[in-house]
C-alpha cells in the first residue's frame, strides 16, 4: 500500500506543478484550526476553505449542496481523522465528484497520521459505550504538541504535491513550529535550548528536573508558566473534547457532564458528578459554546464550582482567530478560572 501511494504521488506531483500556473491552490479542511494551520503553511500561495464552523460541533454537520461545491475543485483535502467527521466526509467526498482528494490518493490527507494519541480503546466497542472512537479520541488539536506535528505533516503533503514552492513551505513550517514553541515555553527557555529538547522532556515529565539542574527554572515562560501552578488540579467538562489540553499542561478530567460520550446529561448522572466536585474540590467546569449551559449550571450552583464556556476550535469565539490565539484563549481562561479570578 506504501508502495502504492509512493508511486501516486510521483505521478501527481509533474501534474500539480503545472496546472497551479498562477492560480491559487486550492486547500479544503474539514474543519476551522487545520484550516488555520494550513494557512500559516502555504501563506498567500493557497485559498483555504474550512467546511465546518468553529461555533459549531464537528461530529455532526449537515451535509448540504455547497459542501460539496467548496471541495469540486480543491487540490487538497485535509480531515481531522480518527472517525471525527464520520458521519459526514463521505457523502461529501462522493457528491463533489473530485477525483483528486478521493482517500488513498495523494490529494486527501489525515491531519492525524503521525500525532499523540489518546484514549485508544483496547476492547472491542460497541454504540452502548456511546459516540466513542475506535482510533482514539480525535480532539488532538488541543495539545499544541500535535498543532505542532500537524503543521509538518501538510508542510510534508504540500512540498510533495507542489514542489516548486517546497522551500517557502519550509519557511513558513519553521516560522509557525518558532511562534509555537515561543508562546508554550516562553522566549528565554526557547533561545536557551533546542525546542525539540524541551517538548521531548516536556512529554516524559523531565523538563523540571533538566531546568533545575541547571538553574533555569524561573526562565520558564508561557503557556507553560501560566499553567504551572495548576498541575494535579482536576477538572470536569461537559463532552471529552479536553483530555489532550488537561494532559499537555497536568491537569485531571474528574468527570464529564455526558454520561457517555454523545449521550445528553441525565439527572441521576448530574447528582454523580456533583457529588465528585465536592469530593475533589473541583473549581472548574469546562465547556464548549455549542453545548447547553444548563446542566453545568445546575452543579455550579450546587457546589460553588465556577464555569468556563470557552471555543475548542478557531473561529468559535471572536477571540478564536487563529491556532495560536485559539490555544491562548483557552489558556487564559482555565487559569483564570483556577486562579479564582
Amino acid at each position: 500500500m506504501q508502495n502504492l501511494m509512493t508511486s501516486m504521488m510521483l505521478i501527481a506531483i509533474p501534474l500539480a506543478a503545472q496546472a497551479i500556473g498562477a492560480e491559487k491552490i486550492n486547500i479544503v479542511t474539514t474543519t476551522t484550526d487545520l484550516g488555520s494551520i494550513a494557512g500559516y503553511i502555504a501563506g498567500d500561495l493557497a485559498r483555504v476553505t474550512s467546511l465546518c464552523p468553529g461555533n459549531q460541533d464537528p461530529h455532526y454537520l449537515q451535509v448540504r449542496p455547497s459542501l460539496m461545491m467548496a471541495a469540486r475543485n480543491a487540490d487538497l483535502w485535509i480531515r481531522v481523522g480518527m472517525d471525527l467527521e464520520i458521519g459526514w466526509e463521505g457523502p461529501i467526498l462522493d457528491g463533489c465528484r473530485n477525483p483528486k482528494i478521493r482517500p488513498g490518493l495523494p490529494g486527501h490527507l489525515d491531519a492525524s497520521a503521525d500525532v499523540l494519541r489518546l484514549e485508544v480503546p483496547t476492547q472491542r466497542i460497541s454504540r452502548e459505550f456511546g459516540d466513542v472512537h475506535p482510533q482514539g479520541n480525535p480532539h488532538y488539536w488541543l495539545d499544541p504538541y500535535n498543532g505542532r506535528i500537524v503543521a509538518r505533516t501538510i508542510a510534508q503533503r504540500l512540498s510533495i504535491l507542489f514542489p516548486v514552492y517546497q522551500q517557502e513551505f519550509h519557511v513558513n513550517l519553521e516560522r509557525f513550529c518558532s511562534e509555537l514553541d515561543t508562546r508554550m515555553f516562553g522566549d528565554q527557555l526557547v533561545r536557551q535550548f533546542d525546542p525539540n529538547q524541551l517538548w521531548a522532556r516536556q512529554i516524559e515529565g523531565t523538563l523540571d528536573s533538566l531546568l533545575a539542574s541547571q538553574g533555569k527554572t524561573d526562565a520558564i515562560g508561557g503557556w507553560l508558566a501560566m499553567t504551572r501552578p495548576f498541575r494535579g488540579q482536576k477538572i470536569v467538562t461537559y463532552h471529552r473534547s479536553w483530555v489532550y489540553l488537561a494532559n499537555r499542561f497536568g491537569l485531571e478530567v474528574v468527570a464529564e457532564l455526558e454520561p457517555k460520550p454523545g449521550i445528553p446529561p441525565s439527572p441521576r448522572h448530574l447528582e454523580m458528578v456533583a457529588g465528585l466536585v465536592k469530593q475533589h474540590g473541583v473549581k472548574l467546569i469546562l465547556q464548549e459554546p455549542f453545548y447547553s449551559t444548563k446542566a453545568a449550571r445546575w452543579i455550579c450552583d450546587r457546589t460553588g464550582a465556577r464555569l468556563v464556556v470557552v471555543a475548542n476550535s478557531v473561529g468559535g469565539q471572536e477571540e478564536a482567530r487563529d491556532y495560536l490565539a485559539l490555544i491562548d484563549l483557552v489558556v487564559r481562561q482555565v487559569c483564570a478560572a483556577l486562579g479564582g479570578n
